[in-house]
């Protein structure tokens, strides 16, 4: 933000300017903001300084994106001097956990805002402009944040989307933040979910994302899990051809869920099943709620649905008390297991959560050591796994031109492989096309046109 933005009037009459941090939860929500404030005929601002009302949709998993947004507030200060009438407000997980003490640290906000009052945004501001010093706005809303026909306006063009099918957690793991900050499970009756995906697949999405926390508990708070119905039913749904699933538990997968996703023709089966550690020690501090040998029974009932199904996971290393021991069982698990991808983080303690009372007791640089050596590990073995597949056709959903092989455009295989093609007239993204698999370059695996 420069000097010369202070004085800049441009779009500052009703105008935003959002900022979104963190998960693929919290970039739907920013389309729901969007859409909020889109409605009331504000136009969205670039930049912060040419908006009238400045939003932060925080992330509170990590301390560092908690103090990230301190420091983009601190960059603030002094637009909020030059310009009194401008409204700063930070909005969702950091603002339901810091909550008052967002207005302690950084008295210029005016607006904190937690994850299920997203819709009365516009609202709030109002509050604001109309003399309210500090709006606090937490907890349970009186409605639902998904209203039952979503206002589409605020997402951007494009063949992939996202739709959340569900809001909330109601696992207890010791090191997560997520139950506090956005509350108990609520699950979305399917008839909406289905018809925002028909919605969307009219406009010409051919790809679609459902979001979870635990996804494969989607419908238990209506009286049964229902994920795989939900499946059965956009199965119907014309010009949808892929569907992703993010993020599920081991905990709720069974035979039914896997049945379901053995039979969808979009199912996407490239599966984030985070196992977090290969400890049995760690993961019972963790309140995981399963052992290594559970998960992998888990693991195999999938893959004997579907045998060319793919898992991704998450890892965090150097949580409290991870010896050497604990983390050669992470390597070993994620070898054994045969993940095709792995996130991989480093333990950030978190108030609010079970463990933060326990000691932070793996140093900086082990942890760091641990983290690059466990993605190393994950390289290997996905230099392993891929090349499984070639001589054989498969059907790759395009995503675009590679900025990493010129002349080529690069998709996914329907069970998460990244394939380079030879660019032809009339590529699209979100098209499908059946593509022989030839070679491999050890990155990504090389197509060739069928016909």
């Amino acid at each position: 933000m420069t000097e010369a933005g202070l004085q800049a009037p441009a779009r500052r009459a009703r105008s935003f300017h959002l900022r979104v941090f963190g998960c693929q939860m919290n970039f739907y929500d920013g389309e729901l903001i969007r859409a909020a404030f889109r409605r009331r005929g504000y136009a969205e601002a670039e930049r912060p300084e040419q908006a009238s009302v400045v939003l932060f949709h925080t992330c509170a998993v990590r301390e560092h994106a908690e103090e990230r947004v301190h420091s983009l507030l601190g960059e603030l200060k002094r637009h909020k001097r030059a310009r009194p009438d401008l409204v700063v407000g930070v909005v969702g997980c950091m603002a339901e956990r810091e909550g008052r003490a967002l207005f302690e640290r950084e008295p210029h906000v005016d607006l904190v805002c937690g994850t299920r009052h997203f819709q009365a945004l516009p609202d709030q501001v109002e509050r604001v402009l109309g003399g309210e010093e500090r709006v606090l706005l937490l907890g349970e809303a009186p409605a639902p944040v998904d209203q039952p026909v979503r206002d589409l306006c605020g997402r951007a063009p494009g063949y992939s989307a996202h739709v959340a099918v569900m809001r909330g957690c109601d696992l207890n793991c010791s090191f997560c933040i997520v139950p506090r900050t956005r509350g108990r499970v609520q699950s979305r009756p399917p008839a909406e979910i289905v018809d925002e995906c028909r919605r969307l697949a009219d406009g010409g999405v051919t790809e679609i994302s459902l979001l979870g926390q635990t996804i494969d508990a989607y419908g238990a708070d209506l009286g049964r899990p229902q994920l795989g119905r939900l499946l059965d039913l956009l199965a119907e749904v014309p010009g949808l051809l892929r569907v992703k699933l993010i993020t599920l538990h081991p905990a709720y997968v069974d035979r039914s869920l896997a049945a379901a996703m053995a039979r969808s023709p979009q199912f996407l089966r490239f599966l984030p099943l985070p196992l977090q550690s290969g400890s049995d020690a760690v993961l019972k501090r963790m309140r995981r709620g399963y052992t290594v040998d559970a998960y992998r029974r888990r693991a195999d009932l999938l893959r004997e649905h579907m045998p060319d199904l793919e898992l991704c996971s998450d890892w965090i290393v150097g949580f409290p008390g991870e010896s050497a021991a604990d983390f050669a069982a992470s390597e070993a698990a994620l070898r054994a297991l045969g993940f095709l991808q792995s996130f991989v983080f480093q333990y950030s303690p978190r108030p609010g959560t079970a463990a933060y009372a326990l000691a932070d007791d793996v140093p900086p640089a082990v942890k760091a050591a641990r983290n690059q050596r466990l993605l190393a590990v994950q390289h290997a073995v996905a230099r392993e796994r891929t090349p499984r597949m070639l001589g054989r056709d498969a059907r790759v959903l395009l995503e675009g031109p590679a900025e990493d092989a010129p002349g080529h455009w690069h998709g996914r295989t329907g069970n998460g492989h990244r394939v380079l093609v030879p660019e032809r007239r009339g590529c699209a993204p979100g098209q499908v096309h059946a593509l022989a698999l030839a070679a491999y370059d050890g990155k990504a695996l090389v197509g060739q046109w069928r016909g």
